[in-house]
């Protein structure tokens, strides 16, 4: 009997879905042959990757045993770095940001983080990025410091102050820890699908989380923000959805436009001493949802018009299930508020949004509950306030306009 070369030994690395089919010709005896491709077919379904005695075969190449063997493989998705990264310095967290990739949860210790912290890694719809950490790991930056850009973007040498930025980094959750002394607490520049859950905001000189350069269809719910705006008080939003128009030449990355859209702010605490608008809502940003925060107006100044809970300058909101105080001190003209600037491009704004099941008592110091600034400015797309809104404490009731059963 003539000798058979000998079958290499395969040993397995790595599993995937391989389809495979094997054709064996044998240099003689075809029973053998036809057992020797079952086997190989039967063990290639199993696997993608092999180390012979003629090296390593990975999904989609080939390599002799001896007889011929045709495959196609079909490897899953490589696997994300879904690794856990812990850290416990400043030095760690700005590495951790720095490096951040699709599918890794970076996991903040308790403690006081000093420093700078931006990232500009994205994650994905399927393997967001994640931080998150104690309400006792704190973040601080003590910035702003170098030489400004004229638009805000990571510069090497420029530290802007914000307790935490992300710039162009879609797909992250945030969560849990804490953000004060800052400039600003948490900036979100184009970075859609954002998650901020749970934070704590304060003691920041100006807004405490501002979603900017149409970082749509993100969140921020289950989160407290109080003290801000110690420095710049007229700019000392708690919640900040877009862009003044005035600032689209920097941040209207979208045909010109911040379009902040559907951005959903959910079961918030924020005030007192908030020192502008508990959620301000910018022009050009449509279909967003606030719905059962408390707001506690407490401290709000009244500076740069700052006189209200909210103020809707975008299109479409839907705010409902809100509960909103005010007592002494500040400066409080009404509950919720409307405005219509105008913008080119132009755009509804102001318009289309709608009140309900709101629950306002205004200290006997607010006017309205819910004041509608244009009616004639919206007539093709009107503003609604249902009657299931209630006021308490209003000095002129709930709303200027007429309430829809």
């Amino acid at each position: 009997m003539s000798p058979r070369t000998p079958l290499r030994r395969a040993v397995f690395l790595g599993a995937a879905t391989v389809s495979a089919t094997a054709v064996v010709v044998a240099l003689t005896g075809g029973v053998a042959a036809r057992a020797a491709s079952a086997r190989l077919s039967a063990t290639f379904a199993q696997t993608s990757v092999w180390t012979t005695g003629h090296g390593t075969v990975r999904p989609g190449a080939s390599a002799s045993f001896g007889f011929t063997v045709a495959v196609t493989t079909t490897p899953t998705t490589p696997p994300s770095a879904s690794d856990v990264v812990n850290v416990s310095t400043a030095a760690e967290l700005q590495a951790a940001l720095a490096n951040a990739a699709p599918g890794q949860a970076i996991k903040l210790a308790s403690g006081t983080y000093r420093g700078s912290f931006v990232t500009t890694k994205a994650g994905t719809a399927t393997n967001p990025i994640s931080l998150s950490g104690p309400a006792d790991a704190v973040l601080i930056n003590d910035g702003p410091s170098g030489d400004a850009p004229d638009c805000p973007a990571p510069t090497p040498g420029w530290d802007p102050g914000y307790g935490l930025w992300l710039s162009g980094a879609p797909y992250w959750t945030l969560s849990g820890f804490t953000v004060r002394e800052s400039k600003k607490g948490i900036v979100v520049d184009a970075s859609p699908h954002t998650t901020i859950d749970g934070v704590t905001v304060n003691h920041v000189d100006e807004e405490a989380i501002h979603f900017r350069r149409s970082s749509a269809d993100s969140v921020v719910k289950n989160s407290t923000i109080t003290y801000t705006g110690l420095v710049q008080p007229g700019y000392g939003e708690g919640v900040y959805l877009g862009s003044a128009n005035s600032n689209w030449g920097c941040h209207g990355n979208s045909g010109g436009v911040d379009r902040g859209d559907r951005i959903q702010v959910l079961d918030n605490h924020i005030g007192p001493f908030v020192a502008a608008e508990a959620v301000d809502v910018k022009e050009g940003t449509t279909g967003g949802l606030i719905r059962g925060n408390t707001f506690d107006g407490r401290g709000i100044t009244g500076q740069n018009s700052a006189d209200s809970w909210i103020d809707v300058k975008g299109i479409g909101y839907t705010i409902e299930g809100n509960t909103g105080t005010f007592t002494s001190p500040g400066t409080f003209a009404n509950g919720y508020e409307n405005h219509n600037p105008s913008t080119s491009p132009s755009f509804d704004n102001g318009c289309g949004n709608v009140w309900r099941d709101n629950k306002s008592d205004l200290g006997g110091v607010g006017a309205y509950a819910i004041k509608i600034s244009s009616v004639s400015k919206c007539s093709a797309n009107p503003n609604v306030v249902y009657a299931s809104n209630t006021a308490t404490n209003a000095r002129s009731g709930l709303t200027n306009i007429p309430v829809t059963p």
